[in-house]
């Protein structure tokens, strides 16, 4: 596996100037010395080099997880009244308060909310910062996962991955800036989730499965000097098409793209194969749970450490769907059967994650983000052993790890119920300013020109939210 050395000419750029000297080689090497003063214009003084993005798909509870709201217990079984009736989430006056079925405990010595549901989680308490105030727009998963990935709701934008690929590049020529693994499933909003739309082919997502062939066709059936021959030739082919069509730049990402492939054969079977890892590292992240759902998750979050040591700039890790019909967790009922499946596969392994990295020294350098598009209600239509919680953007956690993020905090406030944001109202374009701030990207400055403008993550929203920086 690739491993970072201190005193590579690369290192020596990126120490430079901020940063500067770093964020112009990458985009000269890229794509042309235009391109690099364009990048080195939008950077800053960094603090983080990688992401690593837990989706939790389908929408986790708040109130389950990290906003404890006693007063659900309390009231549970009465009607929530028109007062806390939101267009925002699926709600009626009639619908009835529910509390959690898990406790609470003050974890750690922040004496951060956790509860019962994520036990490892609460073990790395004293790590994560979470954010309690998110707003949403829309109370229906492909919008929200849209507007998660792509800072739009309708799509038709790169996600956030493909912005940080084109921003900063891969330290790793052998493997893409930007790599999801999937765990066979495919949220709702489809691939656009991962996609880079108008910027250039190279910085969309490059899918590893979880078992087999971690990428279709990865071993070469050529031997690698016909390998080279054949894509010269593609190149050459390429290069007079898109003399002919004038669409030089998707053209030009599709050769960069085939070469990358080229470069990615030795790479990507060596990182995927973890059979060089300890013993103690596969239990730390569970690679070796009977549970055949948990044991792939684990399988892909300890890939993605590897991934983040040998360079790749945005790994993100999806859920698996155990039907493979449903959000993995949008439980509309059986919300603690449903929820406590969910964190078995995924818990022990994101806890890993910040654990293994810390131990590596590369926490500070990687910042760790765990969300999901939604919350879910703080009500159901009717208290039963099978109920369950439904679609809520008008309030709900997520949490960060690392990269210079406030380590054991908890940032803003839900009401007393978790029904609605009333202190530090935070949205996703936040969120996006904030991680590209850390990675050493202004946020308003890195665009792309396309439909007549200059085009960013976040468009004309967003800020970045230094009360939850070191």
């Amino acid at each position: 596996m690739s491993v970072r050395h201190s005193c590579s000419r690369r290192d020596f750029l990126r120490q430079s100037s901020a940063g500067f000297g770093w964020l112009a080689l990458s985009g000269l090497m890229a794509e042309g010395s235009a391109r690099a003063e364009q990048v080195a214009a939008a950077a800053i003084a960094p603090r983080a080099r990688n992401v690593v993005f837990c989706f939790m798909d389908g929408g986790p509870s708040h109130v389950d997880t990290f906003d404890y709201k006693p007063m659900l217990e309390q009231h549970q079984g009465r009607a929530i009244g028109e007062g806390a009736v939101s267009k925002r989430s699926q709600s009626t006056a009639g619908r009835v308060w529910l509390g959690s079925p898990w406790k609470f405990q003050r974890r750690g010595e922040s004496g951060l909310w956790v509860s019962d549901l994520f036990p490892r989680i609460a073990g790395v308490a004293d790590e994560i910062c979470v954010v309690r105030s998110m707003l949403g727009e829309l109370p229906l998963h492909g919008q929200q996962n849209l507007l998660l990935h792509t800072g739009r709701i309708l799509g038709q934008a790169p996600s956030i991955g493909a912005w940080i690929s084109f921003g900063l590049g891969t330290e790793n020529e052998n493997l893409p800036g930007y790599v999801v693994l999937n765990n066979d499933w495919v949220p709702n909003g489809g691939l656009e989730n991962f996609g880079s739309s108008f910027l250039p082919t190279s910085h969309q997502a490059t899918m590893l499965r979880p078992a087999g062939e971690a990428v279709d066709n990865i071993a070469p059936s050529d031997p690698r000097s016909l390998q080279r021959r054949k894509l010269a030739l593609l190149a050459e082919q390429d290069g007079e098409f898109a003399k002919q069509v004038g669409n030089a730049s998707a053209i030009e990402g599709a050769i960069a793209n085939y070469e990358t492939a080229f470069r990615m054969q030795s790479t990507v079977p060596r990182i995927a194969d973890l059979s060089d890892e300890p013993d103690h590292v596969l239990k730390l992240y569970g690679v070796d749970s009977k549970d055949e759902h948990q044991k792939l998750y684990a399988t892909q979050a300890l890939r993605a450490r590897r991934l983040i040591e040998a360079g790749v700039r945005f790994v993100e890790i999806t859920c698996p769907s155990f039907d493979g019909n449903n959000s993995p967790w949008d439980q509309h009922s059986l919300i603690k059967t449903n929820h406590e499946k969910n964190a078995r596969v995924t818990e022990q392994s994101v806890a890993a994650l910040i654990v293994d990295l810390k131990q590596r020294g590369l926490l500070e350098e990687t910042i760790v983000v765990w969300a999901g598009e939604m919350g879910r209600t703080p009500h159901t239509p009717k208290v039963t052993e099978s109920c369950g919680r439904d679609h809520h953007v008008n309030g709900y956690s997520i949490f960060m790890a690392g990269g210079g993020f406030r380590r054991g905090t908890a940032f803003g406030e839900t009401d007393d119920y978790g029904n609605s944001v009333v202190l530090d109202q935070v949205d996703i374009h936040d969120i996006h300013a904030t991680i590209l701030h850390q990675l050493g990207v202004d946020h308003e400055k890195l665009t792309f020109r396309h439909g007549g403008r200059d085009q960013s993550l976040t468009d004309v929203h967003g800020r970045v939210l230094t009360d939850l920086l070191q």
